[in-house]
C-alpha cells in the first residue's frame, strides 16, 4: 500500500464551459488549494468497475468480485467473467456476467451467489447494472432490449426495446436512461408504462452517465466533452470541455460535484455543479479506470497499474 499526498490547484475558469445557458452573475470563488492524500492499494489481476458497500468497496476482476478495505481484501466470490459497473440495492451486489449474459445476485454480507438470471447481458463490458423504482434493470445491447428485474422473484418482468447498442443506464428524477453510444442517442424511460418517452441527440460516442447535482451528465467520449442534460424537458442545456477525449472512463455526483475518471492528463476531474467548470484536475494519468463517490472520500480503480486508490480530501 502506498501513502502519499497530492497538492491540486483548483482551476477556477481554467476550462471554460460551452453553455447554453446565461452565465451567473455572481462572481466564481476565487482560486483555493486542497490536499488530497493518495492511499493506493496494489489489487493483482484486472481491478475495474466498482460498487461502494459502507466502508469498503467491490471491484471486478478477473473470474471473479472482491470486496476491498483501505488496507486488504475482504471477500472474493467467483464468476466466470463479471463485467460493467454494478449495483448494491436490496441488500445484494448486482454483477452482470459477460461470459453467459447472466445477471448475478450475491448476498453482500455473506459473499454468496443468490441467483441467476439470464439477461442476454455483453459482450462488451462497457455497461452498466442499476437500481430504481423498486427493480434491477439490465441492457442487452445486441438485442435492443433493456430487461426489468423483479428482485422478489429474481425474474425478468419486462423488456423495453431501445435503441441499437444501449448499453449505459442510470436511474434518476424518476426515470431510466439509457445512453447508445453508437447511436449517439439518450433515452428517458418512464418505468411506469416500461417505454421510452424521449430521446436526446448527443455528441460523438457518448458513455458512461450519472444522474444528480440537478442534471443527467453524460461522456461525451470522442468530442472530449461533458453534457449536461435538464431531466425535466429534457434538453441539452450545457457542454463542459474536459480534454480531447472521455474515452474508457467513468463518472459519478455527489457534494455538488461532478466526478470524471479519466484516461488522460490526470486520475479524476472535477466539475462545480452549480456554475459547470472544471475545479479541480487530480493524480497523474493511470490508464483506464472506475470512480465512485462517497461522503468520505473517492475510491479510483486503475487496472493498467493494478491499483485501487482511497482519495481523502485534507482540511486546510
Amino acid at each position: 500500500m502506498k501513502t502519499s499526498p497530492v497538492l491540486i490547484a483548483l482551476l477556477a475558469g481554467a476550462c471554460a464551459p460551452v453553455s447554453t445557458t446565461t452565465a451567473p452573475q455572481t462572481a466564481p470563488p476565487p482560486p483555493v488549494a486542497m490536499v488530497f492524500t493518495e492511499n493506493a492499494i496494489d489489487v493483482p489481476g484486472f481491478a475495474d468497475f466498482l460498487a461502494v458497500d459502507g466502508d469498503a468497496v467491490w471491484t471486478t476482476n478477473d473470474g471473479q468480485v472482491e470486496k476491498w478495505s483501505t488496507t486488504e481484501i475482504l471477500a472474493t466470490v467467483t464468476m466466470p467473467k463479471p463485467c460493467g459497473t454494478m449495483a448494491m440495492e436490496f441488500g445484494s451486489l448486482w454483477v452482470a456476467n459477460c461470459d453467459g449474459g447472466e445477471v448475478y445476485r450475491i448476498d453482500a454480507a455473506q459473499a454468496e451467489v443468490l441467483a441467476r438470471i439470464p439477461a442476454g447481458m455483453g459482450p462488451s463490458g462497457e455497461l452498466n447494472v442499476v437500481a430504481g423504482a423498486g427493480s434491477v434493470w439490465v441492457p442487452n445491447q445486441t438485442g435492443g432490449v433493456i430487461s426489468r428485474i423483479d428482485p422478489a422473484t429474481n425474474s425478468v418482468t419486462a423488456t423495453i426495446d431501445v435503441a441499437p447498442g444501449t448499453s449505459y443506464l442510470v436511474f434518476g428524477y424518476g426515470a431510466l436512461w439509457a445512453v447508445s453510444g453508437p447511436e449517439n442517442l439518450l433515452q428517458r424511460i418512464d418505468p411506469a408504462s416500461e417505454t421510452v418517452t424521449h430521446s436526446v441527440v448527443l455528441g460523438d460516442t457518448p458513455g458512461f452517465l450519472a444522474a444528480g447535482e440537478g442534471a443527467v451528465w453524460v461522456q461525451e467520449q470522442g468530442d472530449g466533452t461533458l453534457a449536461r442534460i435538464d431531466p425535466q424537458t429534457p434538453q441539452v442545456i450545457a457542454r463542459i470541455p474536459i480534454g480531447e477525449s472521455l474515452k474508457w472512463g467513468d463518472i459519478d455526483t455527489g457534494d455538488g460535484k461532478v466526478w470524471l475518471r479519466t484516461t488522460e492528463d490526470q486520475t479524476f476531474v472535477v466539475v462545480n455543479a452549480r456554475t459547470n467548470e472544471v475545479i479541480a484536475r487530480v493524480g497523474r494519468p493511470e490508464g483506464s479506470g472506475a470512480l465512485r463517490y462517497t461522503d468520505a472520500g473517492i475510491w479510483t480503480s486503475a487496472h493498467d497499474v493494478q491499483t485501487l486508490t482511497w482519495w481523502t480530501p485534507q482540511d486546510d
